[in-house]
């Protein structure tokens, strides 16, 4: 299990995309092309819980995460308690190649009152944030979220952080409450097509990818694990 503390806090309005944002800009840049689908995170087979090319980013709080065993392998469990922390990597995808983001999650816990529609109460249990540009003026990103309160399809804009204000994050809501806590559930989205539908234009390249887990604005705590993320080409 790995622990950290950062003794420095940020405020409590930087929001997961402003954060990973700041995780990747401390990580080189890895470039990757391919018209096969492309493995960005694979916890069933790594032996670390920050794994090479990794950064852990802790923002409030203390970070736990740890691998362990699940099922037949193992799955990254991350687990908060009044914390954030995000664990992110820069990558480069193509989007006309492979539109396609896959990933496998479950939710043991979710924080207690989290709601993204309300600052006060934007905590959640599985962030899982994909980060198009890093220009200086231009930020952009969508945060795919499983959220304790708001509706599944919810999707809103989420007001930058004051550090960040040319960032644009765009939320969706994929899961909420807990109807299917407890469960593996492997989760399909079609990146290029939500963004532009959420940003009206085509997609730039995909720069970097986070996982985040909160719950210090509801003063809680949450679980969630993670066994895979990828991007793949339309079947």
């Amino acid at each position: 299990m790995l622990t950290g503390r950062r003794t420095m806090r940020m405020s409590r309005a930087a929001l997961a995309g402003g954060l990973l944002a700041v995780a990747l800009s401390q990580i080189p840049a890895r470039v990757i092309w391919a018209e096969e689908e492309v493995v960005v995170a694979n916890f069933l087979q790594t032996t670390q819980e920050v794994p090479p090319g990794w950064k852990l980013s802790v923002h409030e709080g203390e970070a736990d995460l740890a691998l362990v065993p699940e099922g037949d392998g193992q799955a990254l469990k991350l687990r908060s308690r009044l914390s954030s922390f995000t664990l992110a990597r820069a990558v480069d995808i193509d989007l006309r190649k492979t539109p396609y983001l896959e990933w496998e999650w479950k939710v043991t816990e979710l924080p207690k009152g989290g709601d993204v529609r309300r600052r006060a109460t934007d905590d959640q249990a599985a962030q899982l944030i994909v980060l198009f540009s890093w220009a200086p003026f231009r930020q952009e990103a969508i945060v795919y979220l499983w959220d304790s309160t708001a509706p599944e399809g919810t999707a809103l804009q989420i007001p930058p952080p004051p550090l960040y204000p040319f960032l644009n994050a765009q939320g969706v809501v994929v899961r909420s409450a807990e109807t299917q806590t407890g469960e593996w559930i492997a989760e399909t989205r079609d990146v290029a097509a939500d963004y532009r539908r959420l940003f009206g234009k085509e997609p730039e390249r995909v720069l970097g990818i986070g996982l985040q887990i909160n719950s210090q604005h509801t003063r809680s705590q949450a679980e969630a694990y993670w066994r895979s993320v990828k991007f793949r080409p339309q079947r």
